[in-house]
């Protein structure tokens, strides 16, 4: 039972190649420049580009499951080739599939959900890793952004890996859609707090007005249709998203894991 990770080098990739080497599957991990890819043993790295589906013909040979991403090339746009995907996918005799599930659908998630494979979504919220953007400024001890008190249930990319190594691996989760979230709900001054505690250090945080955000990041070359995107969801977070549900621990059997525990094991991006 070989198992395919796509965008295996990308942050939620890599988790899902180490839960599944964790659990003794054996790993194939897919990524367009397979030459800069470093694994531990076990794993065997394929080149291939979701925007041609012609290119993951070998990879795909002797594969049970693969675990999807709806993005590909450079710009990470939304995958336009969804239906040759899975029929190539199907022909190659793949019987499981996760979808990595972003904030907006590409035409992969429709072709998957009317094919014969026994899929299942996972679409996380605001993950953990988001934070290394803030290194930067934690470093020297001052961060700058809007909205200091609106709250969102981070999760652990960890567990994103988890999950999906789980519905890889094993039965009754064909047509489920997960929704992942972290056990808390912690404010953008308490997330900066923990970085700080993490480093021992105190970070002060500073809360910048919408419009003193949008020139901020105008400055730093974030796309226009970007920042609107994230001044409207940091306003206000959709409950849903952000409400710890447990469906971590009731995939994997595990506990969650705390900010706190991703500031730990992190710290030394933020000295």
């Amino acid at each position: 039972m070989t198992f395919l990770v796509v965008g295996a080098t990308g942050t939620v990739g890599w988790q899902v190649v180490a839960a599944l080497r964790e659990a003794g599957a054996p790993v194939r991990a897919l990524t367009r420049r397979p030459g800069a890819a470093t694994f531990g043993p076990g794993v065997e790295v394929v080149g291939g580009d979701l925007t041609d589906a012609s290119s993951l013909a070998s990879a795909l040979h002797g594969v049970t499951g693969v675990h999807l991403i709806n993005f590909g090339g450079d710009d990470y746009a939304p995958l336009e080739n969804g239906r040759d995907l899975v029929a190539m996918i199907e022909s190659a005799g793949v019987r499981r599939a996760t979808m990595l599930a972003g904030w907006s659908e590409s035409t992969l998630e429709p072709a998957v959900r009317a094919s014969g494979l026994a899929w299942t979504t996972v679409s996380p919220t605001e993950i953990m890793a988001n934070a290394l953007e803030w290194a930067d400024e934690v470093r020297h001890g001052r961060v700058e952004r809007p909205y200091g008190d609106s709250r969102t249930a981070m999760v652990h990319e960890g567990d994103i890996g988890s999950v999906a190594a789980t519905v890889l691996l094993e039965d009754g989760h064909a047509g489920a859609e997960y929704l992942l979230t972290g056990p808390e709900r912690l404010s953008m001054r308490e997330k900066i707090a923990t970085l700080g505690s993490a480093v021992d250090r105190k970070v002060e945080f500073v809360e910048l007005t919408p419009d003193q955000a949008r020139v901020s990041m105008r400055a730093q070359g974030v796309p226009e249709h970007m920042i609107d995107f994230q001044l409207e969801v940091f306003a206000d977070p959709p409950a849903e998203y952000n409400t710890p549900n447990g469906v971590v621990e009731k995939v994997t059997g595990g506990k969650a894991r705390t900010f706190a525990q991703w500031a730990q094991q992190n710290a030394a991006v933020f000295r």
